[in-house]
């Protein structure tokens, strides 16, 4: 009777409205709530609370209920903090309160009728890892559902809470589990109740795409190089998120990392295991150190970047892509005066000189940005992974047509209310979308949901999009007349952005055959 016949729609009774949906998960049924042609199910658990004796642990099975829960409500947001210096994080991506370290929930908008094996897609929210939640509007999957995908979104571990490494709770693992990095596995145990779970409400746990932007899409990456989450998904769409990462920390320069976050928290010197999950969720999220975590090898053998180098990575379709105005993640946080502080006057000079006539200081630390972190590893991705599986490249160069008075580029993130079709539910100042905007978002939605169906981001009426070949070197351009093939987008000086970043690839494969030979 529609979605595999695994969700039934109930006529009215205790607690339940007419046409209620109703699913068996393996934790117990969840009833949704029916909305028009699609069902929507929020705050379902996919992993125990990460609380009391579970704080940076791996998520553990959630336990099971009896009767029907209501999945009607949003599980709260994960504990949050923005980026230094940003006060609203909500206008940057962040969740309002109230939040709870109880946090570990997922939710599905599906088909409402005649879904069978639909294809599913789990979205990863972006945020700098330190913020965001899966149940902001502007993530909304119901414009997937309508087109007939099964759409996912996470809830995972942010800040500290997400990324933490201390001697102490290195001693009490024990070697027994990874530690460390628990975003991760937190999308990876999402992953797998996926997995077990997703036929119940018509989806094909055959045929997942997994995707996410900036932070999300770095953990899509991620997930690309763990072996835990091998199988678990079958293509991968990266936004904004580049390719090119250091090596991570060592553990016990993460563990001296983690101490400072412990005093700052509130926590005495060489607290114990329990005395640090003691501690306040607000106080951890909220000290001031960035959030860290060791490269643990029994989690993620290698980094992202030197297992795509060496062609280690899951060879499945990918999608990615950057913005034109990825330099707007200068804008807040003190970004341009860092960049100022930072850059060395003869790097300024030479893109100066590579981006020509107009470029001035703060042009080239902009561009620098933009295409040394962004465009530029993109590109190398696409190259590295076209020789295993197909990958499509892609520019977004569409600013909302209200906004071109005061805007030239496409900022970071901008994309997402295009490929979601949420126009209008920017958190930031949302101007009104215009038919032009509209049509835009809806040939890139429908290229992100044929992408899912097939591995083939086409779609009727709209030009062909040519997986990558290096040779050719071939972008979708997404910009104010629409969407065309481009050849050698900004080829000499995104080259110049690779030569300058050979010694951190170098690094980055020196570093991986150390922690091969000689473990963590």
């Amino acid at each position: 009777m529609g979605l595999a016949g695994a969700v039934a729609l109930l006529t009215a009774g205790p607690g339940l409205a007419a046409a209620t949906p109703v699913a068996a998960v393996e934790s117990g049924q969840i009833a949704g709530e029916a909305a028009g042609a699609i069902s929507v199910f929020r705050g379902i658990p996919y992993a125990a609370p990460p609380v009391g004796a579970l704080r940076w642990r791996p998520p553990q099975r959630a336990a099971r209920w009896t009767g029907v829960r209501q999945a009607v409500r949003f599980g709260p947001a994960c504990p949050q903090a923005g980026a230094p210096g940003v006060s609203d994080i909500v206008r940057y991506g962040g969740a309002p309160e109230p939040t709870s370290e109880d946090c570990l929930t997922l939710n599905v908008w599906a088909p409402a009728r005649q879904a069978r094996r639909a294809p599913v897609m789990v979205w990863f929210h972006g945020g700098s890892g330190r913020m965001g939640a899966g149940s902001l509007p502007y993530y909304d999957g119901s414009a997937f559902a309508r087109d007939g995908v099964v759409l996912v979104t996470v809830n995972y571990r942010l800040g500290h809470l997400g990324a933490f490494d201390h001697p102490a709770l290195s001693a009490a693992a024990k070697g027994r589990e990874p530690t460390g990095a628990y975003a991760l596995m937190d999308q990876v145990a999402a992953l797998q109740w996926v997995r077990r779970n997703i036929a119940a409400v018509g989806g094909d746990p055959g045929n997942v795409t997994i995707f996410g932007e900036s932070s999300g899409g770095i953990s899509v990456f991620n997930l690309t190089v763990t072996p835990s989450a091998r199988g678990l998904f079958h293509k991968a769409i990266i936004e904004s998120a580049g390719g090119w990462f250091p090596p991570a920390p060592n553990l016990k320069k993460s563990e001296e990392e983690g101490e400072k976050v412990a005093l700052a928290a509130g926590a005495a010197a060489h607290a114990t295991a329990a005395q640090l999950r003691a501690l306040s969720a607000r106080a951890i999220a909220m000290a001031p150190t960035a959030a860290t975590a060791s490269a643990d090898r029994r989690l993620m053998p290698e980094g992202a970047t030197s297992a795509i180098d060496a062609g280690r990575q899951a060879a499945v379709p990918l999608m990615i892509g950057v913005n034109s105005g990825e330099d707007s993640l200068l804008d807040y946080g003190g970004g341009m005066e860092k960049a100022k502080a930072a850059a060395k006057p003869a790097d300024i000079a030479k893109v100066k000189a590579l981006y020509g006539p107009g470029t001035t200081d703060e042009l080239a630390l902009r561009n620098m940005l933009r295409d040394g972190v962004g465009t530029a590893p993109a590109r190398w991705v696409a190259r590295k992974w076209s020789a295993r599986a197909p990958a499509y490249l892609y520019r977004f160069d569409h600013v909302d047509e209200a906004a071109r008075g005061r805007q030239t580029r496409a900022a970071h993130g901008s994309e997402i209310f295009y490929v979601f079709r949420t126009l209008g539910l920017q958190p930031a100042d949302p101007p009104a979308p215009t038919p032009g905007d509209a049509r835009l978002a809806a040939e890139m939605h429908a290229r992100w949901v044929a992408f899912a169906k097939t591995g083939r981001p086409d779609v009727p009426g709209a030009p062909h999009w040519p997986a990558y070949v290096p040779a050719k070197d071939q972008w979708m351009a997404f910009g104010p007349a629409g969407s065309s093939v481009r050849a050698n987008v900004l080829k000499p000086q995104l080259d110049w952005h690779e030569r300058r970043t050979t010694p951190l690839i170098w690094l980055v494969r020196a570093q991986a055959e150390f922690n091969r030979l000689f473990g963590r």
